[in-house]
């Protein structure tokens, strides 16, 4: 096996947590060749990617309050994200389903990029922002408040508890609200929220994952009609009785099955095992 087969078996059988890594290094990948300014040294995202602040954008291209949730500005913001992806979600799938942690994905995302736009518009800010923080606060946020007690063991520092992790990576983005990249602290804040407010619901009856299965589920069955052989009725004639078949089991007559059991015999004990009469009865058959 060779190692684009290696990742083709590791994205089928890997779930949605593999699937998430792959879907945004692959798209890292394809933002190298297309949208990266070498001579700058920095991206340069197209409206219809980046989630931007500006009405006359987000309106024209609505899916950016998703898809920029799938790409980043550099290497170490894609490593980073991708081990706290990995981190978080493994954890998540302790208690709760593939399903609930992809809609978890897709609508912390989706909040978070409304937060963030709405806060921008009302302070007459245009701008852009990428990554996937704020996909995955949520689901951090979400895991920790299941079970804020449970018990992570840290490479040189030992055991800790979920909410220890959690809050300093909140701390750190409260310190840093003013001080750069606000848009972005923003958005984390807002998916930490979202994942809160996710699991409260869920206790209460409320999972709100089932929004983003059905719409998936849709369009899998829209394009899966497509692929279907039409459905054929078939009329039956109940004027007139079924005419009886004639069986198509073939017997054998009596001279048949004995001519058959002498041969087995002789088979596995020789011919001078047969009687007299088995004897004078292949004679017979042989004239």
């Amino acid at each position: 096996m060779n190692i684009l087969d290696d990742l083709k078996l590791q994205y089928k059988l890997g779930g949605v947590t593999n699937r998430l890594i792959y879907w945004n290094v692959g798209c890292f990948l394809i933002s190298l060749v297309f949208f990266y300014q070498f001579q700058a040294g920095q991206f340069n995202y197209p409206f219809w990617l980046a989630l931007n602040t500006d009405a006359s954008q987000f309106l024209i291209a609505p899916w950016t309050f998703l898809s920029y949730a799938f790409f980043h500005d550099g290497f170490m913001h894609l490593l980073f994200n991708m081990i706290v992806l990995n981190f978080s979600s493994h954890l998540f799938l302790t208690y709760f389903t593939q399903k609930q942690l992809l809609g978890l994905y897709f609508l912390g995302a989706i909040f978070a990029g409304v937060v963030f736009v709405f806060t921008y518009y009302l302070m007459n800010i245009s701008t852009g922002i990428v990554g996937a923080s704020a996909a995955i606060m949520a689901v951090l946020m979400a895991v920790t408040t299941y079970q804020p007690l449970m018990n992570v063991r840290l490479l040189l520092i030992g055991n800790v508890k979920l909410w220890h992790i959690t809050a300093v990576i909140l701390i750190l983005d409260l310190m840093q609200f003013r001080l750069s990249n606000t848009g972005g602290h923003i958005s984390h804040l807002s998916g930490a929220f979202f994942g809160f407010v996710f699991i409260k619901l869920l206790q209460n009856g409320v999972d709100l994952s089932k929004l983003v299965s059905a719409f998936i589920d849709f369009f899998v069955n829209l394009f899966n009609k497509s692929n279907k052989t039409p459905f054929k009725k078939v009329h039956k004639n109940y004027s007139k009785p079924a005419e009886k078949r004639a069986s198509r089991i073939v017997t054998k007559d009596k001279s048949q099955q004995q001519i058959d059991e002498i041969l087995d015999k002789i088979s596995q004990s020789g011919y001078d095992s047969l009687t007299k009469e088995e004897k004078e009865f292949l004679f017979k058959v042989g004239k």
